[in-house]
């Protein structure tokens, strides 16, 4: 195998072989190996350094192994050397591929045709593009049965899959995701940090109109069981999120609060029921249950 072909080609094709093993052996996700694992690619490096080195010891024996022959084997050996790499000639190769043929041989392709002096050749199609042309063929046969025979899945059903598969994600990721809370999967927060967290925009925002301690001024009082828009969670993320009454209510807070702090306030707001302030307004609107 090293006698037929040369080391340009050789050494890319080990590499790449090696590459291709470690990449099928490491398991790194949707990145490259040698790229989730920088020291992968000192390994490489090495691999490769190795086998140019190796490629050069091999030369190095065969040289002294060459000047050991006899004159008549040298010869041998330089002729059967030469027709090997005249096999990777590019510019045989690319004769080949391309199916042209040198201008000495033009008179044997000349056609009855002649136009005012333009005459015509009869070139054959170039190799290459035969050769795609009946892959092009076999790859349309295989294309047909796979997906109009044995019902392949075809781009909308690709299309339909990702997209369930997005809107699963989606979901998923709403669950967590703080700022994409709204009043339909709000819940109650009980922890003391997000109550804290609460209470400091209460304090900034809301106690102006419901008094520090939640015992109302212009607002109603928060710390009795009546509510006018409903109480709970779901009813005071609403309330503060979208405002209050239509020309006498409270503002909507959803452009200047985060959802996560909506949340936040909400949960603070009915953490105050039950709660004594010092000057209570009277109740307003309906007594609320869930």
């Amino acid at each position: 195998m090293r006698q037929s072909i040369p080391a340009w080609i050789r050494i890319p094709v080990f590499f790449l072989l090696i590459v291709g093993v470690l990449e099928y052996f490491i398991d790194s996700g949707d990145n490259y190996a040698f790229i989730e694992f920088p020291l992968l690619s000192a390994v490489l490096v090495v691999i490769l350094l190795f086998l140019i080195a190796a490629e050069a010891i091999l030369n190095a024996i065969e040289n002294v192994m060459f000047q050991a022959l006899t004159p008549e084997a040298k010869e041998r050996y330089m002729r059967a050397q030469q027709e090997r790499i005249k096999k990777y000639d590019l510019k045989r190769i690319y004769r080949k591929l391309a199916g042209t043929r040198p201008i000495s041989e033009e008179k044997e392709l000349e056609l009855d045709h002649n136009y005012d002096g333009i005459k015509e050749l009869d070139n054959k199609l170039p190799p290459w593009w035969l050769y795609s042309f009946y892959a092009s063929i076999v790859f349309a046969a295989g294309y047909l049965a796979y997906y109009h025979l044995w019902d392949g899945e075809n781009q909308v059903a690709e299309f339909e899959k990702e997209m369930l598969a997005a809107k699963i994600q989606v979901e998923e990721y709403k669950k967590t995701a703080p700022d994409l809370v709204n009043a339909e999967n709000v819940v109650l927060l009980t922890e003391a940090a997000e109550l804290k967290k609460g209470e400091t925009i209460y304090q900034t925002n809301c106690m102006a109109c419901h008094a520090p301690d939640g015992g109302g001024g212009i607002g109603p009082n928060l710390t009795d069981e009546h509510w006018i828009l409903g109480g709970g969670i779901k009813n005071v993320f609403h309330t503060v999120s979208e405002g209050g009454r239509a020309g006498k209510g409270m503002i909507a807070w959803k452009s200047s609060l985060k959802p996560a702090e909506i949340q936040q306030v909400a949960s603070y707001v009915l953490s105050l029921q039950g709660t004594s302030p010092a000057n209570p307004k009277d109740a307003e609107g309906d007594i609320w249950t869930e």
